[in-house]
């Protein structure tokens, strides 16, 4: 078995062995150099570049007479004993290797939050300043970090001036992450001006503030405002209608279960509010990919906020894209008792963890039988389940349930739209043409600016050959509403190959090439194209192509086979 490690981590193994100074022979030095301490050292970097943390632990703890040598085992035991939530171990080790003279992030971030959270705000404060010096010179948390916990502290001594001088001086740069602080100072400090900051963020065009419209539930709740809190919710609720946590608190709301939202968070504590500030973090850091360095965030935002418990859903999506699956199995299972809704979604994504480990028959069995436990299916459940049996290619089945979802929902919902869309696809692949036109052209009546479905019918009667003029108008008004989306594009280029007119069918399908250049079918139609423009030469290289590509299918590989050795003899 071979091990791709990082080069950085062989970099630190080498540091080992040829940075001993020149009292490498005395005692102390021979203690800490042995094979041994070298070996459990490395096996300690190798499992923390899996993200195995029990493993990291185990190695590590076995070599900590190097920790006044090496900077990277303090960093990766800190992060291993956060990631394993041993705060208290975390804190002494931190207390153990902190030095005035030395900069070490983990450690006064970590000293700074437990004194923080002891109230005592003096050494806190301490610590907190320090991070600005650390971070000063790191492009992402520049200034950012250190000033928002001193601003909390200000709060929490009941300096309201001083709390917002300290946000003010986070960088511009970070402009939306100020706002949300800004915010909930104020709704700590009981500032008239709280719901309408909370109200200029949820209504930002540029950004996405959805979150946020649960905050602003959660305030209106607390002050008493239940009427006010429930008009958000249903505008939200409009705007945003995959939203878990809204979806949640509708249900809270709609079954006299308020009290649930409000124990979620509370904004007259500061601990509550910087574990939505490590919660941002957390998500930043998640969207880059860096799974670890999320989760590492999110045991802090867990550490200072425990209750807040629909958080754990990043953490157990973070889990899954690490394939770490058992973990993130545990985790899901830890939502369902939160309600329904979070149960629901923790069943959906058990049953696509459960297709990579236990195949997709006992993966849909699975789901079934958690559907079947649901009290009152609602539209959106009879849709979601139907989405899986579709995107595992169970048609039928996903037709049953979106006809469900259609006869319980509302007829002026928005979703509408989609629901006849995806089962008119359903139909699409069963071969149901009658069925799959009825359900696209219903879509477009209620909704004709919908650039998937246009282009999706459009390239079906292409496909078949039918009522290719306005096939081409479909598709043509597909492009115009999207941006730079290779798929329609290649719809449009090879409805000009089909009304033979190759030119500007290889204008279109050249770009497709360009945008999706590992799309097998992208670089037949335009291998097609390009022999009717006699252009043989270049046919034969991107058929060639396409026997390369790990997605081509046996099916297309055979029909290339053919072309390249007799060519194309006839035309669409």
């Amino acid at each position: 078995m071979k091990f791709f490690i990082k080069k950085k981590y062989i970099i630190f193994f080498l540091s080992i062995i040829l940075t001993i100074e020149s009292n490498a022979l005395e005692k102390d030095s021979r203690i800490q150099y042995t094979s041994e301490n070298i070996s459990n050292y490395f096996l300690g970097i190798v499992s923390a570049s899996k993200d195995h943390n029990e493993k990291v632990l185990k190695h590590l703890n076995k070599i900590k007479s190097i920790k006044e040598k090496h900077s990277q085992f303090n960093i990766e035991y800190l992060r291993t004993l956060v990631l394993l939530e041993k705060f208290k171990q975390a804190s002494d080790f931190s207390k153990r290797i902190w030095k005035e003279e030395e900069f070490f992030f983990e450690a006064d971030l970590l000293l700074g939050l437990k004194y923080f959270k002891d109230k005592d705000y003096i050494k806190a404060e301490k610590h907190f300043e320090r991070l600005n010096e650390i971070t000063r010179y790191n492009l992402v948390f520049d200034d950012f970090i250190g000033n928002v916990l001193i601003a909390w502290i200000r709060a929490s001594q009941g300096n309201e001036k001083e709390s917002f001088e300290f946000i003010e001086r986070v960088p511009k740069y970070y402009t939306q992450l100020k706002r949300t602080q800004d915010v909930f100072l104020k709704c700590y400090f009981d500032s008239k001006a709280t719901k309408e900051s909370f109200e200029r963020l949820i209504n930002d065009e540029e950004y996405n503030f959805s979150r946020y419209n649960f905050f602003l539930i959660n305030y209106l709740l607390s002050t008493g405002r239940s009427t006010e809190a429930k008009k958000i919710l249903k505008k939200s609720r409009e705007k945003y209608n995959s939203n878990l946590l809204l979806k949640q608190t509708e249900f809270f709301i709609n079954n006299d279960e308020s009290k649930k939202i409000k124990n979620f968070f509370n904004c007259k504590k500061p601990e509550d509010s910087l574990a939505e500030f490590f919660y941002v973090i957390a998500n930043l850091y998640s969207s880059e990919k860096d799974y670890q360095l999320s989760n590492f965030y999110l045991k802090i935002s867990f550490f200072l906020n425990n209750k807040f418990l629909t958080n754990k859903a990043l953490l157990a999506e973070n889990f899954f894209y690490q394939k770490k699956y058992e973990p993130a199995i545990e985790i899901y299972h830890s939502l369902k008792p939160i309600g329904s809704i979070y149960s629901w979604h923790a069943s959906k994504n058990i049953a696509q963890i459960l297709i990579n480990t236990k195949g997709k028959k006992y993966s849909i069995n699975n789901l079934e039988t958690e559907f079947n436990l649901l009290p009152k299916p609602n539209f959106e459940n009879y849709a979601e389940l139907a989405n899986f049996y579709k995107e595992n290619e169970y048609y039928k089945e996903s037709i049953k349930y979106y006809s469900l979802a259609l006869k319980v929902i509302s007829q002026d919902h928005s979703l509408i739209p989609k629901i006849l869309y995806r089962r008119g696809s359903s139909y699409e692949r069963l071969g149901d043409w009658e069925n799959a036109e009825k359900d696209l052209l219903d879509s477009l009546k209620i909704l004709p600016n919908q650039p998937h479905v246009l282009n999706y019918l459009g390239y079906s009667w292409i496909d078949k050959g039918i009522n290719l003029d306005k096939g081409l108008e479909m598709i043509k008004k597909a492009v115009s509403l999207t941006e730079n989306d290779g798929y329609i594009i290649d719809s449009l280029g090879w409805a000009y190959y089909a009304k033979e007119n190759y030119v500007e069918a290889e204008l279109h399908l050249q770009r497709a090439v360009e945008l999706l250049p590992l799309d097998p079918i992208i670089n037949d139609h335009y291998a097609d194209t390009l022999w009717m423009l006699n252009k043989s030469v270049q046919a034969r290289y991107f058929w060639k192509n396409i026997l390369s590509l790990d997605s081509s299918e046996q099916k297309l590989k055979d029909a290339v086979n053919e072309k390249l050795i007799f060519g194309i003899d006839k035309k669409l």
